[in-house]
């Protein structure tokens, strides 16, 4: 598959068919492409809400602006980050690791300390900034994915976090919403599909030295 070609083609879609879902494999390359994304020290203080329920989209879409990809997009994909981040999560962190790699608790034990001295550092506020970072990086790892795999997708801030907390619950997952991605595909007279890109030439963006 041309890398570039599937980068030209994705768009923001504005319109998406209703009647296209995705299938079980798509939407599982979708899950596992976000799981995979990288964060910083690995710690993924970030979840994903994958929403399909119409009913819940409809509550959602009206806390979206109206913006009607939310309800008809296939999937409507949720990037949430922790409210705060504790010693138990590092610690979880450090547990898998272990678990996983066989690695020594003498070798971890002062990396697994350092991080924690790091988290309990911060203020609340700049937890949830330093996690919004890496929901940024979800995001575009997953558009990217989106366009290599032929689905469309919608990248949105334009909603309200708080009222999409209470109607997905997240505050009992100790959880907050921070950007949408629905996906699907295109519907055929969303006249967006064809507009060409509007880019810098590349030698305006790019520096070699």
């Amino acid at each position: 598959m041309d890398t570039i070609k599937q980068l030209e083609w994705r768009y923001a879609t504005k319109k998406f068919d209703k009647t296209k879902k995705l299938s079980a494999s798509k939407l599982n390359i979708l899950k596992q492409a976000f799981n995979l994304t990288a964060t910083s020290f690995g710690l993924q203080t970030i979840s994903l809400v994958v929403v399909s329920d119409p009913d819940v989209r409809t509550l959602l879409v009206e806390h979206a602006y109206r913006q009607s990809q939310v309800l008809d997009a296939s999937h409507l994909l949720v990037i949430c980050i922790k409210e705060t981040i504790d010693s138990k999560d590092v610690n979880d962190y450090f547990d898998n690791i272990r678990a996983i790699r066989d690695t020594s608790e003498t070798i971890l034990s002062p990396y697994r300390k350092n991080l924690i001295d790091t988290m309990q550092r911060m203020t609340v506020i700049e937890q949830q900034q330093w996690s919004m970072n890496q929901a940024f990086i979800a995001l575009g790892n997953l558009m990217t994915v989106c366009a290599m795999e032929g689905i469309d997708s919608c990248p949105m801030e334009g909603f309200v976090p708080s009222k999409y907390d209470d109607i997905l619950n997240l505050k009992a997952l100790g959880l907050k919403s921070a950007l949408l991605l629905p996906v699907g595909y295109r519907a055929e007279d969303d006249m967006f599909s064809g507009f060409l890109k509007v880019r810098k030439n590349i030698e305006d963006t790019v520096i070699e030295l």
